[in-house]
């Protein structure tokens, strides 16, 4: 991946987690009960700190490799994006049981993103 695709992904993603973040606490915090919408910040915050990282490994390119940028790309459009979809469907009393399995292959993306850099800063 170069440079610009680390960057732009992780400045599309922390953009989307602010937008995100800002739906949850002003739009949704009338129709989540308390427990959804800790579910929703949840995906939120993760998005966020994997928005971060893209955007620090796109300025470091040396610890960078494309297995570490699909690794956390798609890990945030499975772990959040998940979670987001089953807040909000439950929400309207329809939830989407089938993106619950979704949500911790995502998680062990994150997981193996970590340890990819990890090894290559070793």
């Amino acid at each position: 991946m170069t440079q610009q695709t680390f960057i732009i992904t992780g400045a599309l993603f922390g953009m989307l987690a602010i937008i995100f973040g800002a739906f949850g606490a002003h739009a949704l915090k009338k129709i989540l009960i308390e427990d959804q919408l800790k579910s929703f910040e949840t995906g939120v915050k993760y998005q966020m700190y994997h928005a971060i990282v893209l955007l620090m490994l796109g300025f470091n390119l040396e610890y960078s490799t494309n297995a570490m940028y699909w690794c956390f790309t798609v890990g945030i459009l499975l772990f959040s994006f998940s979670i987001y979809g089953l807040v909000l469907s439950d929400a309207k009393g329809k939830k989407m049981k089938f993106l619950g399995p979704i949500t911790p292959i995502g998680g062990l993306l994150f997981v193996i993103g970590w340890a990819l850099l990890l090894l290559s800063a070793l």
